[in-house]
């Protein structure tokens, strides 16, 4: 195992598609519930423990105000997500969070830096995702916040959002590596550019490929680095995970997924996975959880081989 077993691995989950722009995320908990994660986490040998779900306001289903769409809803789910993941780290845990589309990242991720801050740990977050999710107010062109929560953690956004955790901004473009991004809005590109964030996208992936795009993005992770991993299930290519809201074609194949996967576990320095945008109303019996779950045991040391 990558992780030493005796880590406790908590699943934690956020059953709201509050920050997407169409329905079903909310039900991605259960669909990973139902494809196995607890027992397959078990079967290896991990110690975990399923926290059930965590509670929020409904969906209104209202149109953007001021550039986001339910603002004040969006707010307190991730206020209970930080206290959730937070409370888990500092425990000892590595805290898995079911969301839940990507809005939910920003309450995770402010934990994570906290919980680094407070530990003297490094921090480095993987974005993998066909999207960069670095858009604003100005920018979006819908107002879902699930497209802004890179940007809300790199201080840009309403402060109700970027003050989560108790410090503005969260963490620094400089600690982000996002990898598999094919789907980005125009004025979101040129503000990427500007914030020197590092982005590994799929023509980056296809020239290099898995294997040095992976070795670029984990470079600088040493025994004092806190890898967190925020795993939108659209990374994967669409013919592979059908059940996500906004599938888009090209993305990594299944071994080069698994490679990816694989890659960060050598690391053994993962303490914490975020799990989004799952939305089995879209899906074919289960598969994209199935696929996600098989994705996630590599994360936690499943290799073909025994490897040193």
């Amino acid at each position: 195992m990558s992780i030493p077993a005796h880590l406790p691995v908590d699943l934690i989950g956020a059953p709201t598609d509050i920050g997407a722009g169409s329905r079903g995320a909310s039900m991605g908990p259960e669909a990973l519930r139902v494809a196995g994660i607890e027992q397959t986490l078990r079967a290896h040998g991990l110690q975990t423990t399923d926290l059930g779900n965590l509670s929020g306001p409904t969906n209104p289903w209202l149109p953007p105000v001021n550039g986001y769409r339910h603002l004040h809803e969006v707010a307190t789910w991730n206020r209970t997500v930080h206290e959730a993941v937070f409370q888990s780290l500092a425990q000892g845990h590595l805290p898995i969070l079911l969301g839940g589309d990507h809005c939910l990242g920003i309450g995770s991720i402010s934990a994570v830096a906290r919980h680094c801050r407070q530990s003297g740990k490094k921090l480095r977050v993987l974005w993998l995702d066909a999207h960069a999710d670095f858009n604003t107010s100005e920018l979006t062109p819908t107002g879902n916040v699930h497209g802004m929560p890179v940007a809300i953690l790199c201080g840009h956004g309403p402060a109700e959002l970027t003050g989560i955790g108790g410090t503005a901004p969260a963490m620094n473009p400089a600690e982000v590596r996002q990898i598999g991004i094919r789907s980005v809005d125009e004025g979101e590109k040129r503000f990427l550019r500007q914030s020197g964030l590092e982005v590994f996208d799929m023509r980056y992936i296809d020239e290099m490929g898995m294997k040095r795009t992976m070795e670029a993005a984990l470079e600088g992770v040493d025994d004092n680095t806190h890898v967190h991993v925020s795993f939108d299930v659209d990374f994967l290519d669409a013919s592979l995970a059908p059940g996500v809201a906004t599938a888009i074609k090209g993305g990594p194949t299944y071994r080069e997924a698994q490679l990816c996967m694989e890659m960060i576990a050598d690391t053994r320095r993962m303490g914490s996975l975020d799990v989004m945008e799952l939305n089995p109303a879209l899906d074919v019996r289960n598969g994209t959880a199935e696929v996600a779950l098989e994705l996630i045991e590599s994360l936690f040391g499943k290799s073909i081989l025994m490897r040193q």
